[in-house]
């Protein structure tokens, strides 16, 4: 093992150390025998064991594991640190302006452990909350990590699509004679695109000069695509095809293949057929329609021979905002300036949920405040009318499924949004009993996020969607699509089941700013997916059906 390994090796047990608190003299001995190790002009493994415990700042104690590591090229104490560290710790390390010590506020008060969770306190304001944590130390935490994942291969459709739309536009603009088509993940509304595709007829040779004009990295090139990547990091894949068949080369690769194989087998090609457009595609087999972001299972296709699919939400019969946060927990700006931005996007309503006061990380709201926020929705209201704030809390499900008020100050909500937030490292049964618990408390109207996933980032709890869906179908609790681009939880693909059963999704940006209420189009993009349709979804009632709908909430709690 070179002597810059071992340096460094040295150096991350250092940190992992002061990390975990261990004794800090330690730390700093293991630290400084790393800076020496680097300074050294000769290989360690050239010198006898008494040469090296007589380097400056080593030791007997430090030499002997410099000599473990030469001989066996493993460091055993690294290893048994690295064991009781979660990876997404580690990797924090990799972020500029973390620290050891400010890892270790956030992995034991903060209880955070990925680097996408961190990314998500930052934008909810929750660092600022902690000693050594300002406003300023979170914006550059925040970017660091932004740039750090940039780089990771994945992307969420919210950080990909507005890069996608750009680099189409110019290539259209640049090469107007030419075709080039919006494919795959992007143009299927995946949630996560791991790589962009589009089709087009640009010749190859001008194809490759364009790109390294705009300083892309061709990875590879031959008759059929272009692999390459972008400064940015984002990996491209062009597939070639001539004008007369680039329809059906951009129909084959925006669909699951379960869809492709259903429609090659059920429908086929007729012989010579030149498409102008997908549209003609469905016209000559005689199928209606189907949008690529519905082109998952290949049933759909049978439904689509039969008649015209149901026409599914748009953004634009979004009545009002159901989940948002305030100053009043850790949102960052005050509710009068919600409302109004919420009012003059010609929205209806807002229901404001801000944290409830078990969680103290987000400066959740104590009875008191609860009331005192309650008197400042009464004299907005009075102001906005007939805009309405109804008075709402998501309340956190604490270990035993309990909500985390009496519920003499449950029953003063008009909404309540249930929503598990802490020790989410629970097997299914634990995660089942607490998500059951709080769906069949009279107060629930929302179960909030129910899996806790982040996407790239924490898979959630496991949960039992089937036991799930029916308990909420009988305790006619709704269920929340966190649009939040990170979480889009409850995941789409469990929709249609839900709405089988009679059970209300809630798109809900879960905003902590004005700007974060714009998340709501991805709720409805990936619910597209799942062939919601406005009725099913709470956010599209009107003024007038939120006031029902809330009073049928009152009658199930006795009143």
């Amino acid at each position: 093992m070179k002597n810059d390994q071992i340096a460094d090796n040295f150096s991350l047990l250092a940190k992992l150390m002061d990390i975990h608190g261990d004794n800090s003299f330690k730390s700093r001995s293991y630290s400084n025998a790393a800076y020496q190790i680097n300074q050294l002009n000769v290989p360690l493994s050239s010198l006898t064991t008494s040469q090296i415990n007589a380097l400056k700042g080593i030791g007997d104690a430090i030499g002997k594991k410099i000599q473990e590591q030469i001989e066996s090229g493993e460091f055993s104490l690294l290893q048994d640190y690295l064991k009781k560290t979660p990876p997404g710790i580690i990797e924090m390390l990799s972020i500029k302006g973390l620290g050891p010590k400010k890892i270790a506020t956030i992995w034991k008060e903060l209880e955070i452990e990925t680097l996408g969770e961190l990314l998500y306190a930052c934008n909810e304001n929750r660092l600022t909350l902690y000693k050594g944590f300002g406003e300023k130390t979170q914006k550059n935490i925040r970017e660091a990590i932004e740039f750090y994942l940039q780089h990771q291969g994945q992307f969420l459709y919210a950080e990909i699509d507005p890069w996608a739309q750009q680099l189409l536009e110019q290539l259209v603009a640049n090469f107007p004679d030419c075709i080039t088509l919006a494919a795959g993940a992007w143009r299927r509304q995946m949630e996560i695109v791991p790589y962009l595709t589009l089709v087009t007829s640009i010749p190859a040779g001008l194809l490759q000069q364009q790109l390294n004009n705009w300083h892309f990295t061709i990875v590879s090139l031959d008759e059929q695509k272009l692999e390459c990547t972008s400064r940015e990091g984002i990996q491209v894949q062009f597939v070639f095809s001539a004008p007369e068949l680039i329809y059906r080369s951009q129909f084959e690769l925006s669909a699951d293949v379960e869809f492709i194989e259903k429609w090659n087998t059920h429908v086929g090609w007729p012989d010579g057929a030149v498409y102008q457009s997908e549209e003609d595609i469905f016209k000559l087999a005689g199928i209606h329609p189907i949008p690529p972001a519905q082109r998952e299972l290949g049933e759909i296709i049978d439904k689509a021979k039969t008649g015209p699919l149901p026409a599914t939400i748009t953004a634009g019969e979004i009545r009002g905002i159901i989940h948002c946060h305030s100053q009043w927990s850790d949102g960052s700006d005050s509710l009068e300036d919600i409302a109004k931005a919420a009012r003059q996007q010609g929205l209806e309503y807002l229901i404001i949920s801000d944290h409830s006061k078990s969680a103290f990380y987000a400066n959740g709201l104590s009875t008191e405040r609860v009331m005192e926020q309650h008197k400042e929705i009464d004299r907005l209201n009075e102001i906005l009318s007939p805009f309405t704030i109804f008075k709402s809390i998501e309340s956190d499900v604490l270990s035993d499924g309990s909500l985390d008020y009496p519920t003499d100050v449950l029953a003063k909500f008009d909404i309540v949004i249930a929503s598990i937030h802490s020790n989410l490292k629970m097997p299914q049964d634990k995660s089942m009993q607490r998500l059951l618990t709080a769906v069949a408390n009279p107060f629930t109207t929302i179960l909030g996020h129910p899996t806790g996933r982040l996407l790239l980032s924490r898979s959630g709890y496991p949960v039992d969607h089937d036991v799930l869906l029916e308990a909420c179908a009988r305790y006619q609790v709704a269920i929340e699509l966190n649009a939040h681009p990170r979480r889009l939880d409850m995941d789409w693909r469990w929709i249609e089941k839900a709405r089988k059963l009679g059970v209300m999704i809630s798109i809900n940006p879960d905003a902590h700013n004005i700007a974060g209420m714009q998340d709501i189009r991805y709720g409805v993009l990936v619910a597209q997916k799942a062939g919601l349709n406005a009725i099913g979804n709470l956010s599209s009632y009107s003024l007038s059906q939120m006031r029902e709908f809330i009073l049928l909430q009152k009658k199930k709690q006795g009143k």
